[in-house]
């Protein structure tokens, strides 16, 4: 889940902004002037998204980093594929 606020709501409640990025794993965007924003995640998040962005796709690294990325809610999950002969013939 996400938080849209403005600069004056975030600076008077910023304890409990903070608290729901690390305990609920929520993403705040702050609205500044001059159509500017800024953007609060966790750090485990933030790492998660580094590790994502570094590894090569189709690696241990990048598959474990997608999967916490997803976990998180920040990507979608993947389809469910339904297993029967044609899908499992592709690997023959």
């Amino acid at each position: 889940m996400t938080l849209a606020l403005t600069q004056s709501d975030f600076r008077a409640n910023l304890k409990k902004y903070l608290d729901q990025v690390n305990d609920e794993d929520e993403t705040v965007y702050i609205a500044r002037s001059n159509s500017r924003a800024v953007a609060i995640v966790s750090q485990e998040k933030m790492d998660w998204l580094e590790r994502a962005l570094k590894a090569k796709e189709g690696s241990l690294e990048y598959a474990i980093a997608r999967d916490q990325l997803i976990k998180r809610h920040v990507l979608p999950d993947d389809e469910i594929v339904e297993s029967d002969d044609d899908y499992w013939g592709q690997f023959k």
